[in-house]
């Protein structure tokens, strides 16, 4: 027996996606729609003896194909013919929710209406019959309440019981249209065109909506689009003739006529004008112009202390078990390069990197109850007015926070979700900016320069970090959009959902999904880019000639310093000196040496040019191969302690090189996968080059300033 298939579809922010969690778990896979960098996540459920595949569609509000969401959404419905859609719509938004609602049946495939959030409905005194709205609808509506998992099963069962049943759908677009689409259909039937993948009527339908996609498919068979394009131009003369508009609002307009006229007795909200939703009431203040902006940043500096301060004990919880790993394996290992792998480049290298792990956590739980909460989205809307400023528009803010807008995001979903920003312009500056956010593999390297440089104020420190990455990003997109980038800006409406709260078992899920696969990351890539560096840093190794002469250094120590201590510190000093010689003539020595005549004006000595080189592989390879740097700089493995301790206290760092190395990592070069996805999303060379050249050399310079003006001052 094959599996069932169905999909879920819906208008952003009206729980879809916390339904297919709560359906799927956590057995979903995710991978990216044909051809596109679409996310993807499909799950195979077994419900009632039956399997089910369900796959997760884009949140779109219609089929229409202003963005790639909507068309890869309509496309997949089209081309894998699914067995049932189950439509997610918010309750408390019904007209808005259920256009999508009818062009979804308009296209005459099985559809299930999920009325979700049918409690925030209730709370706002909006009442839903949903026994009428299905007999007037002609679909199953099942209620749901995604979030507290009401509904999970009635829903399954109404997947199994509508499957396949399909019902042709039409409703009339007044005595303007409906001549014509009759006429388009007739002509659309009679030479069976495009009738293998869409209803006749559905074709006619985008015609009139002029929709681009299917105007490019229709232009293969030029007789059939031809007289088509004519009966639509005949139209578009006669509408701007007698009532001075155009098809398309017409169709928009007999869509919400006919929703208006099923929601009637459907949906009745008491005492509406009498009462100001509990929303609305906190949007007066949350959102006001002027105090607004002051409860943000107090949002984020509480979201920063709170990080730092909760993730403290748990880290050096962390701190203390790598340091214990570290001795045992000292303690238990001959000398020789085994030890040295274990130590420095497996312990202090992914020990780096995963010791931050409690800050990631909670930093990803307090940004699940910002989202959860609906406040994520205010923040954006507020931040509308000063993207305008800089020649971006209110969708770019989406990518800058999803990006690290708030530290802990990641540039490569941040560059993908500028794919819904309509208009080239401003969505080429918005992929080419997002990845100067504090993206989460950014946050260790900042953690580490504050825990080193600035302990006494870690959560401001970290607040102005974040807004200096917003700074630098618009500054740079005004730039840009002045200079190389050129275009016309568009227009944006953005929704404000009401405010929910969130739950603790959905908070959780987000936090360790986000931490589990920052784990897995140190497990996985930055272990192997690890044990590469430790290599490279390692070998060839000192020659004989000169491991004798400091043999020799030893000896001639051990024979003519009689007093213990003064002989122990004389040892030390040779030995240091071998060490830095044996690291300096190292693979990665050498690269980092033939860049230090340069990067010395930025304060970079050639370890640090290391961990630069390896921060374009990933962001988070700074700091373990920093790690790995200073271990092997060691004497005494016995005194190790935290690396942030050891860059304080050596003397080629300063609060000048901390400056410049904070900037410089700021502005240099996305990692490769973001490299990838900037090539991808642009489909040019030149803007991947663009970024990873003309980045890395404007980090510099902007460095070697930082790095001379601080040095004046302190």
């Amino acid at each position: 027996m094959s599996a069932l298939k169905a999909v879920l579809a819906g208008n952003p922010n009206s729980g879809k996606t916390t339904l297919f969690n709560l359906i799927a778990g956590t057995h979903y896979k995710v991978a990216n729609y044909a051809g596109v960098t679409v996310e993807k996540k499909e799950a195979r459920i077994s419900y009632d003896g039956s399997e089910i595949i369900l796959t997760d569609l884009p949140g779109t509000y219609s089929l229409t194909a202003y963005s790639l969401e909507e068309v890869v959404a309509r496309d997949f419905i089209t081309t894998t013919n699914p067995d049932v859609i189950v439509d997610v719509v918010d309750a408390s938004n019904l007209e808005r929710n259920l256009y999508l609602a009818v062009q979804l049946m308009e296209l005459n495939k099985p559809v299930v209406v999920a009325l979700n959030m049918i409690d925030m409905a209730e709370k706002r005194n909006i009442r839903v019959d949903a026994e009428l709205l299905s007999k007037k609808l002609g679909v199953p509506v099942i209620k749901t309440i995604a979030r507290d998992g009401v509904g999970k099963k009635e829903l399954l069962e109404g997947i199994l019981k509508f499957k396949s049943e399909k019902r042709e759908f039409r409703i009339s677009y007044g005595s303007d249209l409906d001549p014509a689409l009759e006429e388009m259909e007739a002509i659309i039937n009679e030479k069976s065109f495009l009738t293998d993948s869409y209803p006749s009527r559905w074709t006619a339908i985008k015609y009139l909506e002029n929709d681009a996609e299917i105007m490019k498919k229709g232009e293969a068979f030029a007789d059939v689009h031809g007289k088509l394009t004519a009966i639509v131009e005949r139209v578009e003369k006669h509408l701007k003739k007698t009532l001075d508009t155009y098809p398309e609002i017409i169709i928009a307009d007999y869509r919400y006529g006919y929703l208006r006229s099923v929601l009637k007795d459907v949906v009745k909200k008491e005492n509406e004008m009498e009462r100001l939703y509990l929303s609305d009431k906190a949007d007066k203040v949350l959102t006001n112009r002027v105090l607004g902006p002051f409860i943000m940043l107090a949002v984020l500096y509480g979201l920063y202390e709170f990080t730092f301060w909760a993730s403290e004990t748990p880290v050096g919880w962390l701190e203390s078990l790598f340091g214990w790993m570290g001795d045992t394996a000292d303690a238990l290992l001959p000398d020789g390069l085994l030890k040295s792998l274990v130590i420095s480049g497996i312990i202090d290298g992914v020990g780096g990197v995963l010791g931050f792990a409690p800050l990631i956590l909670f930093m990803f739980f307090i940004i699940a109850i910002l989202e959860d909460t609906g406040y994520m989205t205010r923040i954006a809307y507020m931040l509308d007015r000063v993207f305008r400023a800089f020649g971006l528009q209110g969708s770019s803010v989406v990518p800058y926070i999803v990006g690290g807008g708030i530290a802990g995001g990641c540039a490569i979903p941040g560059v993908m979700a500028a794919r819904t920003i309509k208009s080239p312009k401003e969505r080429l500056l918005t992929i080419l900016t997002t990845p100067f956010m504090a993206c989460g593999a950014k946050l260790p390297v900042y953690a580490l320069l504050i825990a080193a440089f600035w302990p006494g104020n870690k959560g401001g420190m970290m607040l102005g970090i974040t807004l200096g990455s917003w700074a630098l990003a618009l500054l740079m997109a005004k730039v840009l959009g002045l200079t190389i980038v050129k275009g016309e800006q568009s227009v944006f409406i953005m929704e404000l959902p009401p405010y929910r709260m969130p739950t603790v078992k959905g908070l959780l899920f987000h936090a360790w999904e986000k931490t589990w696969m920052y784990v897995k990351k140190a497990g996985t890539i930055i272990l192997a880019v690890s044990v590469i560096l430790w290599a490279l840093m390692t070998f060839p190794g000192m020659s004989e000639e000169r491991s004798a002469y400091y043999e020799d250094q030893i000896a001639q120590v051990e024979s003519t310093v009689a007093d213990e201590e003064a002989q122990a510190e004389a040892i030390a000093e040779i030995e240091n000196a071998a060490l830095s010689e044996e690291l300096r003539g190292s693979y990665a020595g050498r690269i980092g040496t033939f860049f230090e005549p340069v990067t010395q004006l930025a304060g970079f000595d050639w370890r640090t040019n290391i961990s630069i080189i390896a921060g374009i592989a990933a962001k988070e390879l700074v700091v373990s191969t920093l790690g790995t740097a200073y271990s092997l700089g060691e004497v005494d493995a016995e005194e190790s302690e935290p690396l942030s301790a050891r860059l304080a206290s050596d003397p080629s760092w300063s609060i000048a090189t901390a400056v410049a190395f904070l900037l410089f990592t700021m502005l240099y070069s996305p990692c490769f996968v973001t490299l990838a996805v900037i090539n991808k999303e642009t489909g040019s060379r030149k803007w991947t080059a663009f970024a990873l050249v003309g980045y890395t050399v404007f980090a510099f310079v902007v460095s070697i300033i930082a790095y001379n003006v601080v040095s004046l001052m302190i």
